[in-house]
C-alpha cells in the first residue's frame, strides 16, 4: 500500500503578469487565460502528489469573482484536496494585484479532477492525501462531498442517456 502524503507536499504557488496578449475590449484579461493557469497550476500540484503523469478529467464550480486588468499581477495557490483511488481533486485559489495601489484581492477559485496515468498510460493508484491543518481537513471534507456530487450527476446523465 502507498503512503498517504501530506498536503504541503503538493502546494504549487504561480505567479503571472496580465500582458496586453491576455486582455480582451475592455482592457481585462481573458478569463480562458486564467482557466488555462488554472489547469497549469493545478496539473503540477497533482503531479508532485502523485509523482504520475496526469490528465485532466473535470473542472467543475469555476467562479470569478473580480475582474483583472492589464498590468495587475496573479497569483495561484493550488494544492490536493483529496484523493480517491486514481484521481484526486485539486483546488485553485487566484489572487490578483494591482502594483500600482498595493492592492490584493481574491478573483477566482476552482475545483479540477485529475487521473495519474502509468507507463502504459491507463489510470494507476496513487497516494492518499493526509490533511493536516484545519483548513486542509476543511477542504478534504468539502472535496468529499463534491466527489459525491459529480459521481451523482455522472449516473444521472448517463442514465438519461441511455
Amino acid at each position: 500500500m502507498l503512503e498517504a502524503k501530506p498536503v504541503s507536499e503538493s502546494i504549487v504557488h504561480m505567479t503571472e503578469m496580465v500582458l496586453p496578449t491576455h486582455i480582451n475590449s475592455l482592457n481585462s484579461i481573458f478569463g480562458g487565460t486564467i482557466m488555462s493557469w488554472i489547469d497549469i497550476a493545478a496539473a503540477i500540484s497533482a503531479q508532485r502528489h502523485s509523482s504520475r503523469p496526469v490528465v485532466t478529467a473535470s473542472i467543475d464550480a469555476l467562479n470569478f469573482v473580480a475582474p483583472v486588468y492589464k498590468g495587475w499581477i496573479v497569483n495561484l495557490l493550488a494544492s490536493v484536496n483529496f484523493v480517491s483511488k486514481t484521481s484526486m481533486e485539486v483546488g485553485v485559489r487566484v489572487d490578483a494585484e494591482n502594483p500600482i495601489q498595493n492592492k490584493r484581492f481574491h478573483t477566482a477559485s476552482a475545483y479540477l479532477t485529475f487521473v495519474a496515468l502509468g507507463d502504459d498510460g491507463k489510470p494507476v493508484i496513487i497516494p492518499k492525501v493526509r490533511p493536516v491543518t484545519e483548513a486542509e481537513k476543511r477542504r478534504y471534507a468539502g472535496a468529499q462531498i463534491r466527489r459525491e456530487h459529480r459521481l451523482a450527476l455522472r449516473k444521472s446523465i448517463a442514465a438519461e442517456e441511455s
